[in-house]
Order: structure tokens, then sequence, then C-alpha cells
């Protein structure tokens, strides 16, 4: 069989530097939460339970790629520099493409480019998210332009982009690509749970993405191809929207000293992909239950069903961990394999079974919303390493006065 040989393999050395680099110090902590930074078992990341302004959390993360490519955050607390509001929860999930770095540049840039702007407008709004999306877009691109003899390869990579905003009792979902967010919300006719997807998935595979890259372009031919079964941009690319992916965005980078297989035949005038979100806006109910926030890589093995039921049958601790399972014993199975020896298999070798998988589930308590924002612990954990400031709100905003905002609730 494939994965035999594949087994024999995984034992080569890989020269690799990840971006992405989890924290285990402090392993261990008591209460609730269990461990205060999260812990590693082999190549996955988690966080099994923690707290945040509208109720607990559960979060994992999978490597499959020689570089850790996804990346994910949760942000609990304030949401603006603002000492009288908004507060509120913020979760994204990132997708890189082409290497770690737009992934990276993302998980440490957006919340900050969210804050300025919910500062500048007093108020989280889709205004505000956009505005966020596209400052951090402009922002890597022109990292782009400054590296562009030393590091050309930074114009191909890139980042899918999936945001989560609880502020007042509503809930915000912006994307660009194609990660997914699914609602579990509770049905009392059938005692059971509903999944509900509530992000739109910019994938060239959707005919409605083709059909909207086609209006966009239209002198362009050949803005989608179908190659080896697969609807690709410009043949190139599944995704219609991202953050970074500089030459599909700006002609100077379709050019030389970027690699021969990334450049196309022929000039642009118009960015072919957008860094422009889909945006929807709901107003929680008491039956809407948890959120989880994945990557595709989650998705590609669990319907969202699937995925909503598991989460709704198994206890909060360590949930996000427990669906990454699920979905490797699918993969596992697809290929006609056991579980275990699926396990065995390094970083590298193990993108053949899999892509790199993020999940976060946020669990949602409406009464919280009613709590004092005094009262609300700051929370900030990024992919495998958090801080945890037990300062009240109050006390943290007169910290952090006369800070840039990138000095401000700083993580690991």
């Amino acid at each position: 069989m494939i994965y035999i040989y594949i087994l024999k393999l995984y034992t080569k050395k890989k020269m690799v530097k990840p971006c992405w680099k989890p924290s285990v110090e402090g392993d261990g902590g008591a209460g609730r939460g269990g461990d205060t930074r999260g812990r590693v078992d082999g190549l996955m990341w988690y966080k099994d339970l923690g707290v945040h302004v509208n109720g607990e959390f559960s979060m994992a993360i999978i490597q499959a790629n020689n570089l850790m490519e996804d990346q994910s955050q949760l942000e609990s607390g304030p949401l603006s520099s603002l000492e009288s509001g908004p507060y509120g929860t913020f979760v994204g999930v990132y997708d890189g493409h082409g290497g770690p770095e737009t992934s990276c540049f993302v998980n440490k840039t957006l919340f900050s480019n969210l804050k300025k702007f919910a500062t500048e407008h007093q108020e989280i709004s889709a205004d505000v998210i956009k505005k966020a999306f596209l400052k951090t877009d402009k922002e890597f691109l022109s990292l782009v332009k400054q590296q562009w003899f030393e590091k050309p390869q930074l114009a191909s990579v890139g980042s899918c982009c999936l945001v989560g905003v609880i502020c007042n009792g509503l809930l915000y979902i912006a994307n660009a690509g194609d990660s997914r967010v699914v609602l579990g919300r509770a049905e009392k006719a059938s005692r059971g749970v509903t999944a509900i997807q509530l992000s739109v998935e910019h994938n060239a595979n959707n005919e409605s993405v083709r059909d909207e890259l086609r209006s966009l372009h239209p002198q362009d031919s050949q803005i989608v191809l179908l190659k080896h079964k697969v609807w690709r941009v410009k043949g190139i690319i599944q995704v219609s929207k991202s953050i970074g992916d500089a030459y599909l965005k700006r002609a100077e980078f379709n050019q030389a000293p970027l690699l021969a297989k990334f450049r196309l035949p022929e000039s642009f005038s118009k960015p072919i992909l957008s860094a422009e979100p889909s945006i929807f806006i709901h107003r929680l109910t008491s039956k809407d239950q948890f959120l989880i926030f994945g990557s595709d890589g989650l998705w590609e093995h669990l319907s969202n069903q699937e995925a909503v039921d598991i989460v709704n049958s198994q206890p909060r601790n360590g949930i996000a961990r427990r669906l990454i399972k699920a979905a490797l014993r699918v993969a596992a199975k697809k290929r006609e394999m056991r579980y275990s020896d699926l396990k065995k298999i390094d970083r590298g070798v193990r993108r053949h079974f899999h892509d790199d998988i993020s999940v976060v589930v946020v669990f949602l308590d409406l009464y919280s919303i009613n709590r004092s924002s005094s009262h609300i612990p700051i929370l900030s954990i990024r992919g495998g390493g958090e801080r945890k400031n037990h300062k009240n709100v109050k006390e943290q905003l007169q910290i952090d006065k006369g800070k840039p905002d990138d000095e401000v609730v700083k993580t690991k």
C-alpha cells in the first residue's frame, strides 16, 4: 500500500523553522480551564477549555505541512482602546497557503487593526471589520514590496481569513477564503442541535464564485480554469479572496524575480483576488448553543452536522481536540489505514493524508453578556501560546494608555 512507503519516508530529517512555536511552559495549571498555556501532543497543540467573555471555548491545531501554515487566535475583553468599550470576544482562523508568512502576519496584525478602527468609530461594526481586513492586506503587500528583491517568494504567499466577533449580543462573521464557521442551534421539537453554516466560502469550485469572477473580469476568458477536475482562479489557486497573494493583486509582482511558475503570461490592470470579506451579522438567541470555527482541513472530512453532533454529544473539555481526531480517523479510513498508523507519520509527509487543521469551538452563554464589563478578564491566545492577565478591564486600559495598540496584550 502507498501508506507503507510513506511511513518509511517520514523519518527523513527536515530542516525547518516554523513560525508557529507552541509554548509549553507552565503546563498543568489548576482551576477552571485546566492548563494555563495549552499543551502539545506530537504535532498537535491544544487548549482543552478556557473562559471568554461570553462563555467557554476549546481550541486545537494539528500540523501536517513541513511548516505550520494554519494560525488561530482568541481575544476576549476590550475590543478597542476606549475605557467605555466595546467589549466581547474575537476569534480568528487563518489558513495559510504557499508558506506560513501571511497567516503569521495576520495573527499578529489583524486584531490590532480591528481595535484601532473600533476606537476611531467607537463601536464594532461590519465597516470596522472590513477596514481591518483591508488594512492588514495592504500592510502585508507593503511588506512584500519592501522585501521584493531579498524574498520575492513572499509575493506568492497568502492566507484565508475567517473572523468571528461577539459584541453586545451580536455575532459578526467575516470571511475571505474557504474556512468555515458553523452554528449549533437547539431545536425543541427534535431535542437535537441543528447545524447552520454562517460563513460564505470563496472557492472556485462553487459555481457562484466562478460566476462572480467572470462578471468582474468579463474580458478574461481564462479567469477560471478546470484543471485535474478542480476549478482554479487563473488555473493557479482555488480561493478568490485572501490576505496576501500579492502576485495576483498587483501587476508589479507578476514578473521576475518571482518564480516563473507563479507568473501569469499576461499583465492585468485590476486585482484578480480580493481581501474584502463577506460579512454576516446575527443577533444571538437562547437557542444558539455554540460555534465551530474550522479551517477547510476539518470540513474536508466532516460534514457540518457531523461536527455539530460531536460537540453536542460530548463533554466541552477537549472538544476541539476530539473534532480533529474525528477528522483524522476519517482521513485514515479513506486511505485504508489505521488512525494509529497515521499518527506515526511526520509533518511534510503527513500532508499527503490531510491538511493542517485549526479548530476553535466557542460555547455561548448569553447571560454572561450582562456581566459588569469592569470585571471581564483579558484573555489572548494565539496558535500555541497564551497570556492571561487577571487585571480587570479598567486597570488594563489605564496601563495601556499611551501605548501603541501592538504593545497591548502581547502573547508569545
